[in-house]
């Protein structure tokens, strides 16, 4: 007993420190929810378990659909398209570059091959069917869990977002603030538009959530490893 109890402060308890030094308190409990979500909504959907409220929410919003309301939505989900993604990523990468962060753009390459890779994978492994309720103004032929425009939006606006408050801090509120709105505007356009279901945005956000802190975490290692060198090189 003696033995575990000073393995586990020599390794486990340290290395838990340092988890949580380096991500924050609010955050891990944020990321241990996000897997909660993940596991209860990945279990309920590979048994084929209906959720009452998806239904029910898409025919509320559906209410409130006019011409209007649709050009807006329209507009808002194409920030999520494939289309805009490859075009806001390369000019951001270029940008980061230039400004010498070669960091932050290897680590959004990385963030956004791993959404992709994530959003593909786990739609092929749960072959949700979209939601068919009425004629849709687009049309899609992937399958529809998870969101991909929900997960790709939070990944890629989300790191660009850390990026810019880390540079700002002074506006780091406004930024993040903007950045969430943006983000959730994505997702309600999909659902707005009968695309997917509102678990299959929820799915997204949680999964992009968690890609994102990995990302993150990763890249202040980086930063972490750099200053440590940069001091003892200075001693």
């Amino acid at each position: 007993m003696r033995k575990l109890v000073t393995l586990w402060f020599r390794y486990v308890s340290s290395q838990l420190a340092q988890l949580v030094a380096t991500i924050g308190v609010v955050e891990l409990i944020a990321c241990l929810l996000m897997l909660w979500v993940v596991r209860w909504l990945s279990g309920e959907v590979l048994e084929r378990e209906s959720f009452t409220f998806d239904t029910a929410i898409l025919l509320w919003l559906h209410q409130w659909a006019n011409p209007r309301l649709d050009a807006v939505m329209l507009t808002l989900t194409k920030l999520g398209n494939p289309e805009v993604v490859l075009l806001i990523t390369p000019i951001s990468l270029i940008l980061l570059w230039w400004k010498g962060k070669q960091k932050e753009a290897k680590m959004l390459t990385i963030a956004c091959l791993g959404a992709v890779i994530l959003n593909q994978g786990l739609k092929l492994g749960f072959t949700r069917p979209r939601p068919v309720l009425w004629h849709r103004l687009i049309s899609e032929v992937t399958f529809s869990f998870p969101s991909g425009h929900a997960l790709g939006s939070l990944v890629l606006y989300g790191f660009l977002a850390y990026i810019l408050a880390l540079q700002l801090p002074k506006y780091s509120s406004l930024i993040y603030g903007l950045a969430t709105g943006l983000i959730a505007s994505i997702g309600l356009s999909r659902i707005y538009l009968g695309v997917h279901w509102p678990t299959d945005i929820l799915a997204g956000y949680s999964i992009g959530f968690l890609w994102l802190m990995i990302c993150v975490v990763m890249l202040k290692l980086q930063r972490e490893r750099v200053a440590d060198l940069t001091t003892e090189a200075q001693k």
